[in-house]
């Protein structure tokens, strides 16, 4: 689904915008490497991998994949990714995913991201939970989710096929009631 107005990206570096098609090849040149690759279940051959994903955020079903760019305040270029998938209008809850290029690893844009686009989908969206399922070796996603203030539910095994190969996750989850519990 498009996102006609982003929020703020609570981060004085970057700002958020509607991921384009024309970011496909920045997106692919670094989820290509082998250090963003390995601790994803991403299965990318080529950029042309990420159409079938652009046909969903372009789609108009409440219940499509949202997508936003991450991008570098000074030149556009975008930087990182956040959204949700596995949306619930019925239930009100979304997956949120994310990924940053490794030379802005360390800045706190993740972190600053996925605070503000957690929140903005509690009160944009109305979703009661905002889960996130991370590939058990992905230990910067743990900590950015943990410093979000995200609870750690469990782990789920074999729960995705990572590149052809039953993949466990950690699951991770935040509920609009814990805002209040965590504000700034």
């Amino acid at each position: 689904m498009r996102i006609t107005a982003a929020p703020s990206s609570g981060h004085p570096a970057v700002v958020l915008r509607q991921l384009e098609r024309s970011d496909a090849d920045d997106w692919y040149s670094y989820l290509s490497l082998p250090e963003v690759f390995q601790h994803t279940s991403w299965n990318l051959d080529s950029v042309r991998d990420l159409s079938r994903l652009f046909d969903l955020f372009d789609s108009p079903s409440g219940d499509s994949d949202r997508r936003l760019a991450i991008v570098d305040r000074l030149d556009d270029r975008l930087i990182g990714t956040i959204g949700f998938h596995t949306i619930s209008n019925a239930n009100n809850t979304a997956e949120i995913a994310y990924d940053v290029a490794p030379s802005h690893w360390g800045l706190g844009i993740a972190g600053a991201v996925c605070d503000a686009v957690t929140r903005w989908a509690f009160s944009t969206y109305g979703f009661i939970r905002v889960q996130a399922t991370v590939l058990h070796t992905n230990v910067r996603s743990e900590r950015v989710l943990k410093r979000c203030h995200f609870r750690r539910e469990g782990l789920l095994r074999s729960y995705r096929m990572v590149r052809g190969t039953p993949g466990d996750f950690v699951l991770y989850s935040k509920l609009s009631t814990d805002e209040m519990r965590y504000e700034r």
